[in-house]
């Protein structure tokens, strides 16, 4: 029986008008972005932390930290991607991932499959174990004009 390792991920920004606005690898044209040392692609992130939580490595901001020049304005796909190599150093090879992105804009149902495929190609899994949902916050202030994100990431023993 192989192990499987479970983590959890959350990441949020504000918005920033002036920004392109990046989700899930996927660029949203004429979308007001999110604010940032990166990208501010919440969604790469939120799945970056899940996956080093799985495998016991820390979180983002520990290996790609906002006061690193090196990290400035870097794109949230690659980010995501170095934290796959990590996983992958570390004997654990992504499996799966669930996200739930929390905004209130922009329409995500449109772009889901973009989303989907994006994040699948960095974790070099099918598309079909990777899961992305979106809800709004309903009024209740817990993002205003930014976005969040809770992702589930399942890692497996190389």
């Amino acid at each position: 029986m192989s192990e499987h390792r479970f983590g959890l991920g959350f990441d949020s920004h504000p918005g920033e008008v002036g920004k392109p606005l990046f989700l899930g690898g996927v660029y949203f044209e004429g979308e007001a972005g999110l604010a940032g040392h990166s990208d501010g692609d919440a969604v790469c992130h939120a799945v970056a932390d899940a996956l080093l939580g799985a495998a016991s490595l820390g979180d983002i901001g520990e290996h790609f930290p906002d006061d690193d020049p090196s990290t400035a304005g870097i794109v949230g796909r690659e980010l995501l991607g170095r934290a796959v190599a990590l996983t992958v150093t570390a004997g654990l090879l992504p499996w799966s991932c669930d996200v739930t992105i929390i905004a209130d804009r922009p329409k995500f149902a449109g772009r889901r499959d973009e989303m989907r495929h994006a994040i699948a190609e960095v974790l070099e899994v099918p598309i079909e174990r990777v899961s992305v949902k979106a809800t709004r916050p309903e009024g209740l202030g817990l993002v205003g004009d930014g976005a969040a994100c809770i992702a589930l990431a399942v890692l497996t023993r190389s």
